[in-house]
């Protein structure tokens, strides 16, 4: 094999398209004598300085000359035992290395993602894999270095030093390596120019560090890890960049079987299942979880299980004394954030929620949201954070525990309890926002005070905004008037759950979410003695109930709430809680109760000029008309509700009216009109973004579509109900699915008739009446 000097030379001589006899003519040596050199006779000091001067080599064939033989370096560590999972991952980077034979460029694989998620594990697996199955794939060696981007010292290792140890790992005398980084990377890859070496650079820090070490041709491949995202390099060279993220669950299983055997494993099955969800399927927690199962044998699972369903020691669980423990590895992430950085990594695991959006977060931390998300970034870009939908943000569950811990030992209380208030007061502005963009027709029944300037609350342009910021937030809302009440603000808290009426029991109808929020809200009027929000939240927790069909429970917090209106002396409250009281009444068929309280509710909402309350109670008197088989005077109340909605503008308000009106048309066998209302109903529930009503529309369109025999399109409108009753989680999912399957089964089958399976279904009943404040 030739010398790395002749080898370099070689090239050189190549791309000048210079021969060796044209050489020897130029630094006046005998071709001869140039020929013994070329093929192994050590070349004297004075040919090498000549060749160096006449090709223009800057002092690259003076260091070579210097290497005596090509060494095969053998430096990767030994890879991680019981690898398991990444499966995908492995196949990609197999294919991408694999390549570089054949490669116009060195192929490069960086592998980012936060700590403890396996990184160095997988690079090595992959390394040691390929030199295993393919040994001809990296002939020449491999090389390693660890560039402690994140480590205790805080110290990156500088690219020199790295370089020094690869050039003497290559064969080249300490003395002879260049003083300066420049020419020592100049040496490396003219190295490795001719050779086929696999390198694996670890914990890299930046872009700018690892450059310097990159082979300059094809034939060698590199594999680097990072817990950060190197997207300058990715901007320079081609990379393929490979995010590592928690483990799925199976593999989360197979990594604690792998050290605690399958046998404990499946033995114990459902304690290793809350194993992993509390290590978070992360590999570093899941290999310290597994060491303290496996060094106590005789002790069950479930007892570490136990010890770490504690929050505030779980992650002084997930330590083992001779081993890198979870909370370190975090630390050194966190140690290499700038000081904003830090305090707003701190602050937002005081955000309750599964994520939080950037404008939520500016509130958090009091900074302006233009800053706030060049924080969020940069602590995204080193996985400190994930992204999610929307320009959202989420922990890792064990990440939010770092996180708390470091605001409690780094943060003053009083600066953790004003925090709260801020994220507590931007949600309930906010939600304020939206409520008056939805519905402005409502009346303010409450006396909301401005957010006096420590925040800046969303404005929405229209509903389609406003609805998606409420549908995003949904599983925020009942942590955030949790924690705003856990730290005394416990007005806002329940505000904030009255301001939710609107969304929850308008547009989307309630369930245990809605029903989660009124009890945390109602614990904070009670605590703070307000009997105005204990008014409002009851009448909240009974239309909760309603909806649910627990009519017994939804009566008794009717009758508390209009108890409340009564002592309190508020007419609005009673008319809405005598309202929802018809409403349930006619949910249950109790026609004369329903028409008595609608009655009364109506007298009250006309002396309140509260027009969309007025037309909300004449649904359930006709509702009670219809009850009583005057479907004349039910239409003609449907009429007088149907054109207040138009004018307030209210189209959810607008498809009830409408659906009802369609009801009576199908009892009466019209279902050619009660179709045409049910079309007009569709159009204004969804530009309201009702998808309650939405739902129970469809589900009655399939009705009427069936009975004038379009059975495929009945079906349709059947499965989009289905989809909507599904995302609700409401009661009637069973029902609408044995609809869908007997209409499949016996086709061209009237309603009213019967087929071999059975009689057909009633037609739906009445959809039920949308109480409101």
């Amino acid at each position: 094999m030739p010398s790395p000097f002749v080898e370099e030379l070689q090239r050189l001589l190549t791309q000048r398209h210079m021969s060796w006899r044209r050489l020897a003519d130029l630094i006046s040596y005998h071709p001869s004598w140039l020929s013994k050199v070329r093929h192994g006779a050590p070349p004297s000091a004075s040919l090498v300085r000549r060749c160096d001067e006449a090709l223009e080599a800057g002092g690259k064939l003076i260091a070579l000359a210097a290497v005596k033989s090509a060494q095969r370096p053998a430096q990767l560590p030994t890879p991680l035992a019981g690898f398991v999972g990444r499966e995908a991952d492995r196949r990609r980077i197999r294919e991408v290395l694999t390549q570089a034979a054949t490669a116009h460029s060195t192929p490069v694989v960086s592998i980012d993602g936060p700590p403890g998620v396996g990184k160095t594990a997988l690079a090595l697996r992959c390394a040691d894999d390929i030199i295993r199955s393919e040994p001809d794939a990296f002939p020449d060696g491999q090389l390693y270095a660890d560039l402690k981007g994140y480590s205790k010292t805080g110290l990156s290792a500088l690219p020199g030093e790295i370089l020094e140890e690869f050039l003497t790992s290559l064969g080249v005398p300490v003395h002879d390596i260049p003083a300066k980084t420049e020419r020592r990377e100049k040496l490396y890859r003219s190295l490795l120019s001719s050779r086929r070496v696999i390198v694996v650079l670890d914990n890299v820090a930046s872009s700018e560090q690892v450059e310097p070490l990159l082979p300059g041709a094809a034939g060698c491949a590199v594999v680097l890890t990072s817990r950060r995202r190197l997207g300058g390099l990715a901007m320079r060279v081609g990379v393929e960049r490979i995010l590592l993220r928690h483990l799925s669950q199976q593999e989360s299983v197979e990594v604690l079987s792998s050290v605690i055997g399958s046998v404990r494993t499946t033995a114990e099955a459902d304690a290793v299942t809350a194993l992993t969800e509390l290590c978070g399927r992360l590999p570093l927690a899941l290999r310290i979880a597994a060491d303290r199962v496996a060094a106590h044998p005789h002790h069950p699972i479930g007892e570490l299980v136990d010890e770490l369903a504690a929050e505030r020691h779980r992650l002084d669980g997930l330590a083992v004394h001779d081993s890198v423990t979870v909370r370190s590895a975090f630390e050194w992430s966190y140690c290499d954030l700038k000081p904003e950085e830090a305090r707003t990594f701190r602050f937002l695991s005081l955000h309750p929620g599964p994520h939080a959006s950037v404008a939520a977060t500016a509130a958090l931390i009091g900074k302006p949201v233009l800053k706030t998300q060049q924080l969020l970034q940069r602590l995204h870009e080193v996985h400190l954070l994930e992204g999610v939908s929307f320009s959202r943000y989420r922990f890792h569950d064990l990440l939010r525990l770092y996180a708390a811990e470091r605001l409690a030992s780094d943060e003053e209380e009083k600066d953790r309890t004003a925090a709260v208030g801020r994220l507590a007061d931007w949600y309930l502005h906010s939600s304020l926002a939206g409520v008056r963009t939805l519905a402005p027709f409502r009346h303010n029944i409450l006396d909301f005070r401005q957010s006096a300037g420590r925040v800046t609350p969303l404005r929405f342009e229209d509903d389609e905004a406003a609805l998606q910021w409420f549908d995003t937030e949904a599983a925020n809302f009942a942590q955030v008037i949790r924690l705003a009440m856990d730290h005394g603000f416990r007005d806002t808290a329940w505000k904030l759950a009255v301001s939710l009426y609107d969304y929850f029991c308008l547009l989307r109808k309630p369930g245990s979410i809605w029903l989660g929020i009124m009890k945390v809200a109602l614990e904070a009027a009670r605590a703070s003695g307000d009997r105005f929000a204990e008014g409002w939240l009851q009448t909240g927790t009974a239309e909760g109930y309603r909806w649910q069909r627990q009519y017994k429970r939804a009566q008794q917090h009717f009758e508390r709430s209009l108890s409340v209106w009564r002592q309190v002396q508020n007419r609005h409250g009673q008319a809405w809680t005598l309202g929802g009281m018809g409403f349930l009444a006619a949910d249950q068929s109790d026609w004369d109760e329903a028409h008595a309280r609608a009655q009364e509710a109506r007298s009250l909402f006309a002396g309140l000029d509260d027009h969309d309350g007025s037309a909300s109670v004449l649904l359930t008197l006709a509702d009670s008309y219809h009850g009583w088989h005057d479907d004349d005077q039910a239409l003609h109340t449907l009429g007088k509700a149907l054109d207040i909605f138009e004018e307030i503008r209210n189209y959810d308000g607008q498809g009830r009216a409408l659906t009802k009106m369609a009801g009576i048309h199908t009892a009466q066998g019209r279902h050619e009109a009660a179709l045409a209302c049910l079309e007009r109903a569709l159009e204004t529930l969804r530009a309201a973004g009702a998808h309650g009503g939405e739902a129970d529309c469809l589900y009655r369109r399939g009705h009427a579509l069936e009975s004038l025999g379009q059975e495929s399109r009945a079906i349709a409108s059947w499965k989009a109900a289905l989809s909507l009753y599904e995302e609700l989680a409401d009661g009637r999912v069973a029902e609408l699915r044995s609809r869908i399957a007997r209409a499949r089964r016996c086709p061209g089958t009237r309603v009213a008739g019967n087929c071999r399976c059975g009689p057909r279904p009633a037609a739906p009943p009445d959809p039920f009446p949308t109480a409101r404040r």
